[in-house]
């Protein structure tokens, strides 16, 4: 009886042994993973610090009128934990899977294979600049003043119709006899044509030159066909007065909206907000269209924990958000900045919010 117990007892603690031995041994496996989490906030109507460490309004405006604001329009962010050289551990990722303000994503999703994280952090920089641009863009002719825009080519990528036929620094004047004022002219225009040859019009060291493309089919995230010519595009803008949005150390597209709207909160009277704390996020075109942004979730509960009631979300994010609101936060879903505007009308004078537009989960 006794030497039964005692073998069981081996048995036992053996067992327990190996299981602690495993669980070990995986905080030391690599994984394919890591980990996205709600970054700080920013409230575009109130500062930043600067690249050299001085406290700095985030929106200054040179060249027209600047009105006091209230509340806040806080743009959100995610912060990511790992990279290739340094994946979460799978207790890590077992621990993320219990807490709802963080996810788990595929590596590649973030860090692309073969791309290092200092050019990710470049193309980020670059997408924020850019984001800036068009934010400013949008915003100005939302108040009636007219922007100058001029489409260039940054690359034509090899193997792709454009390669031979485009050059970085072309600036793109006219698609099938259409004047290219803006990106997304140039996009939609080819969207259109479904792989149908397109008459691009380009100068080109002073010269205008007519050339043709025929675009290829590929697949969005959604598995959407899309058709492409193969060139990356940035937009010159001749603004009619100085905005300069300061933010160091942050990245990416997703703040567009939310500068846009610290722009027109800026420079028109009252309080936009109606003096309440709203967040948001959402790229943003410089015809005013919002756009979709990765880390929704993260950024709801970022928002709520910054203080934030109210927040305005990509329409084309819903799907994400429906199920996954942090308690104390209203959302409301928005697709451009007009809407955005007519949104926060409402709030800042009391209206009736029970039919402004919120998310919903579309089917397919």
């Amino acid at each position: 009886m006794s030497s039964r117990r005692s073998t069981g007892t081996v048995v036992g603690l053996s067992a327990l042994s190996v299981s602690l031995i495993a669980l070990v041994g995986l905080t030391f496996v690599p994984t394919q993973y890591v980990i996205q989490r709600p970054g700080p906030v920013f409230d575009t109507l109130g500062t930043a610090i600067s690249a050299d460490g001085d406290k700095v309004p985030l929106i200054e405006i040179d060249g027209a009128k600047s009105y006091p604001t209230g509340g806040t329009l806080d743009l959100t962010t995610v912060q990511v934990v790992g990279n290739r050289q340094r994946t979460p551990t799978w207790f890590e990722l077992a621990l993320t899977w219990f807490d709802p303000t963080r996810a788990v994503v595929p590596i590649d999703t973030v860090f692309p294979e073969g791309v290092t994280s200092e050019q990710r952090e470049e193309r980020n920089a670059a997408l924020m600049v850019d984001s800036q641009h068009e934010a400013t863009a949008a915003a100005l002719q939302e108040l009636g003043y007219d922007v100058g825009a001029t489409v260039k080519v940054v690359e034509a990528i090899a193997d792709t119709p454009a390669a031979g036929k485009l050059e970085a620094d072309d600036t793109i004047l006219a698609i099938d006899g259409v004047a290219v004022d803006s990106a997304t002219v140039l996009r939609d225009t080819i969207q259109e044509a479904k792989g149908a040859e397109v008459a691009l019009s380009v100068e080109r060291n002073g010269e205008t030159q007519d050339v043709t493309i025929t675009p290829e089919e590929t697949t969005d995230a959604a598995g959407e066909p899309v058709w492409l010519i193969g060139i990356s595009l940035t937009t010159e803008y001749d603004f009619p007065i100085d905005v300069q949005l300061q933010l160091d150390n942050v990245g990416g597209p997703s703040a567009g909206m939310m500068f846009a709207l610290g722009i027109v909160d800026t420079l028109t009277p009252g309080k936009l907000n109606g003096g309440k704390n709203v967040a948001g996020t959402g790229t943003i075109d410089a015809a005013g269209t919002v756009g979709p942004i990765g880390g929704i979730r993260q950024k709801l509960y970022g928002a709520r924990d910054a203080g934030a009631t109210i927040f305005l979300a990509p329409e084309s994010n819903c799907n994400e958000v429906v199920g996954h609101v942090p308690d104390g936060l209203q959302v409301f879903s928005t697709s451009t900045l007009e809407q955005s505007l007519d949104i926060l009308d409402v709030i800042a004078e009391g209206g009736d919010t029970s039919k402004l537009p919120v998310c919903t989960v579309k089917a397919g």
